[in-house]
C-alpha cells in the first residue's frame, strides 16, 4: 500500500477492524519511510453477473427477480419467506461460485424449479407452467406424470 504522503510502498498495519456494515475492513497503517499514519479500507471485489435473456439481450443479475417469481409460485402454499430467501440465496451462491460472468435465464429457471420441487410440488408445477409456457393441459399432465 502506497503512503499518501511520501509514496513509499512499505507500511505496517497498526490496527484492523470491521466497519459498522461488516462489508469492509478498516486498517490503520504507518509508513516505514516517513512515519506518518493513514487509513485504508479493504473490501471484497465482486464481479457483476449478466443474465442472457431468451431474446439474447443481457441485464444485470437481480436476486429480487428470483424471489418475486418464487413468491408468486408459492402463493397460498405452506412455504415461508425464510425458505424462499434461502433458496434464492443458494441460487445466487451457485451462480457466483461458477465464476461465470454470464448465465442464461434458462439455467436460472432450471435452478429455481429444482429447488421448488424439493420444497413444494404445487409451487413447482405453478412455476414450471409459466416458465415453460404451457399452451394446454397435456403439458401439465406430462409434467405431473414425470414427477
Amino acid at each position: 500500500m502506497k503512503c499518501i504522503y511520501c509514496g513509499c510502498e512499505e507500511s505496517k498495519v497498526l490496527d484492523s477492524r470491521s466497519t459498522d456494515e461488516s462489508n469492509s475492513i478498516r486498517r490503520r497503517r504507518e509508513c516505514l519511510n516517513c512515519g506518518k499514519r493513514f487509513t485504508t479500507y479493504e473490501t471484497v471485489e465482486t464481479v457483476p453477473i449478466l443474465v442472457i435473456k431468451k431474446d439474447g439481450s443481457r441485464q444485470p443479475f437481480n436476486i429480487e427477480k428470483i424471489k418475486c417469481g418464487m413468491i408468486k409460485a408459492c402463493e397460498k402454499r405452506p412455504v415461508s419467506m425464510a425458505q424462499i430467501d434461502e433458496m434464492a440465496e443458494d441460487i445466487e451462491k451457485t451462480i457466483q461460485n461458477s465464476l461465470a460472468q454470464e448465465i442464461k435465464s434458462s439455467q436460472i429457471g432450471e435452478m429455481i424449479m429444482e429447488r421448488l420441487k424439493k420444497v413444494d410440488e404445487i409451487a413447482y408445477v405453478r412455476f414450471a407452467s409459466v416458465y415453460r409456457q404451457f399452451k394446454d393441459v397435456t403439458n401439465f399432465i406430462k409434467l405431473i406424470t414425470e414427477m
